[in-house]
């Protein structure tokens, strides 16, 4: 690495103004001093002031990465490495870009060298220890999504469905045209139609998904396999009453399954899930 070009980052945030030894002046200094022991020429200098190392919407740090800039450097040289992030995922995917790029990392307090075998080793437990924290967090997502559908415990967090939005306690409440827009999906369906016919006709109704794109099979299927629309959340193998209104009863539903089951050429791939229809609501038959 001898010889070659180095960016130097330094960054402090509001609260560490004051920090004896986090001052800008003092990390540039050290990464100076760095650079001149092992004859790396300084090439820039890149400095944030008063931004967290949690987030990654930083003007020296984006500058820094912007393709002009970082053709200006091999290695990028830090004094610590919370001074470049403090969340592990960010870090780990700022190494995977480095490395990407053919460029080094240097942290002079913490001896990292990703040019150098010990270097890399540490960098690999560094990441190992990242990857284990990550999962570590999705099994205790998972435990607790399980848990909450084992209790029925209302919606599980993810993004509220065509014809639904979450209110401010994040129940599911409805959107009336597009619950209408569900229920005629349905009706339609159950009336014979294919849904290439079903979505050619909302199409030309100017009746669009949530995010102004046109009615295919696809995003109908989902709708029609949704049990959301009977009136039931589901997740995995967890089927609970929902609180939230139903376009459809829990017989049309599963009739719905049936009908599109029945398509399936392959006995193996005829999977139906229905819904129990001893709480069906019949006022949806009116």
């Amino acid at each position: 690495m001898t010889g070659s070009r180095a960016a130097l980052y330094a960054r402090v945030s509001t609260d560490e103004q004051a920090e004896e030894g986090y001052s800008l002046g003092a990390q540039l200094e050290v990464m100076r001093t760095y650079c001149e022991i092992n004859d790396l020429l300084v090439a820039e200098e890149y400095v944030d002031d008063g931004y967290s190392g949690r987030s990654t919407r930083r003007p020296a740090y984006t500058h820094m990465f912007s393709p002009d800039e970082r053709s200006k450097w091999d290695v990028l040289v830090v004094m610590k490495l919370d001074r470049i992030h403090r969340n592990s995922r960010n870090f780990m995917d700022m190494m995977d870009d480095l490395q990407r790029h053919g460029q080094q990392f240097v942290s002079t307090y913490d001896r990292i060298d990703t040019s150098t075998a010990v270097g890399r080793f540490v960098m690999d437990m560094i990441q190992r220890i990242a990857q284990l924290e990550s999962e570590q967090i999705g099994e205790r997502t998972y435990m607790g999504m399980r848990q909450k559908a084992e209790e029925g415990a209302g919606s599980l967090g993810f993004n509220a469905p065509f014809g639904y939005e979450y209110d401010d306690d994040h129940v599911l409440i409805a959107v009336d045209d597009e619950l209408d827009t569900v229920r005629g999906i349905f009706d339609l369906y159950l009336d014979g139609w294919t849904m290439d016919a079903i979505a050619y006709r909302l199409n030309c109704q100017d009746v669009l998904t949530r995010k102004g794109n046109p009615w295919n099979k696809f995003n109908l299927r989902t709708i029609l396999h949704n049990p959301i629309y009977a009136g039931y959340m589901h997740w995995e193998d967890q089927v609970w009453k929902g609180d939230h209104e139903p376009a459809v009863t829990p017989k049309m539903f599963n009739d719905v399954q049936n009908i599109m089951a029945a398509k399936v050429r392959n006995p193996k791939y005829r999977d139906v899930f229905l819904v129990p229809e001893e709480e069906r609501d019949d006022s949806l038959n009116d």
